[in-house]
C-alpha cells in the first residue's frame, strides 16, 4: 500500500491541495484582518445568537490560530484569540460562521445531527483503520480478503463523515453571510471579503473529503481486484 504508485499519487495530490488551500486560507485571513469593523468577533457572535433567539450558548476565547469551533456538547462558541477580541472582517466572518453552527444545532439541522451521530463510530475507526487496512492487504497474499473488507467498511465511515461535513460547513457559512448582510454589519465590500474568507475555509473541508473519497475508491479497487 505504502509504495503503490496509485496510492502515492493520491496521497501527494491530496497533500499538495491541502497545503495550497491552507496557505490561501491563512493569506486571506491575514489580509482581511487588516480591514476594520466596528464590532469584535465576540460582539458579532453574541449579536448573531441573540438575533436568532439563542440565549443558552456561551461565547468563549480559546488559544491557538484557526482553532475556532462550536461545541454542541456544552453549547459554546469557541473563538481563537485572533477572532475573539479583534475588530476586522476576518474575525466577523469566522465568528458568524461558528454561530451558524449554533443556529443549526438550535434548529436541529439534519446534516449536523447526522454528523454528530457518526462521531463515536468515526473516533473508533480513525484509531484503527490504517492498521486494519495494512494487515488486510498483507493477508491478501494468503488468499484472505475478509480483514481488508472490514478495513474498507471502517474507512467508509470516515469518508462518510467527511462528506456529511460539507453541507454542514457550507450551510453554516451561508447562514453567517445572510445574517451579516441582513443585519447591516458589513458593507458591500466587507461582505465580499467575508464571503471569500469563508469560501477558502470551506475548501479545506472539501479537499479533505475528496482525498478521503479517493483513498476509499483505491482500497475498493484493490479488494475487487483480489476477487478476480
Amino acid at each position: 500500500m505504502v509504495f503503490d504508485p496509485i496510492y502515492m499519487l493520491i496521497t501527494f495530490v491530496a497533500m499538495g491541495a491541502s497545503m495550497f488551500v491552507g496557505s490561501m486560507l491563512k493569506r486571506r485571513f491575514k489580509e482581511y484582518s487588516q480591514i476594520p469593523m466596528a464590532m469584535t468577533g465576540k460582539e458579532v457572535a453574541e449579536k448573531m445568537l441573540r438575533d436568532n433567539g439563542i440565549y443558552d450558548v456561551q461565547v468563549m476565547s480559546v488559544g491557538g490560530q484557526l482553532t475556532d469551533h462550536y461545541n454542541p456538547a456544552n453549547k459554546t462558541v469557541n473563538l481563537s484569540e485572533a477572532v475573539y477580541d479583534q475588530r476586522n472582517v476576518a474575525a466577523a466572518a469566522v465568528a458568524a460562521h461558528e454561530c451558524g453552527h449554533a443556529v443549526q444545532h438550535a434548529q436541529s439541522y439534519a446534516w449536523l445531527n447526522l454528523r454528530s451521530q457518526l462521531v463515536p463510530v468515526v473516533q473508533i475507526s480513525a484509531n484503527w483503520v490504517q492498521w486494519v487496512l495494512l494487515a488486510g492487504i498483507l493477508l491478501m497474499s494468503m488468499g484472505q480478503t475478509w480483514l481488508l473488507l472490514i478495513g474498507i467498511m471502517m474507512f467508509a465511515f470516515t469518508t462518510l463523515f467527511s462528506l456529511v461535513t460539507l453541507p454542514v460547513e457550507f450551510d453554516a457559512s451561508n447562514r453567517a453571510l445572510a445574517w451579516l448582510n441582513g443585519s447591516g454589519i458589513t458593507t458591500s465590500m466587507q461582505h465580499e471579503k467575508a464571503k471569500n474568507a469563508l469560501w477558502w475555509a470551506a475548501m479545506t473541508y472539501f479537499v479533505a473529503a475528496m482525498a478521503s473519497l479517493g483513498q476509499l475508491l483505491y482500497f475498493i479497487m484493490i479488494f475487487m481486484g483480489s476477487r478476480d
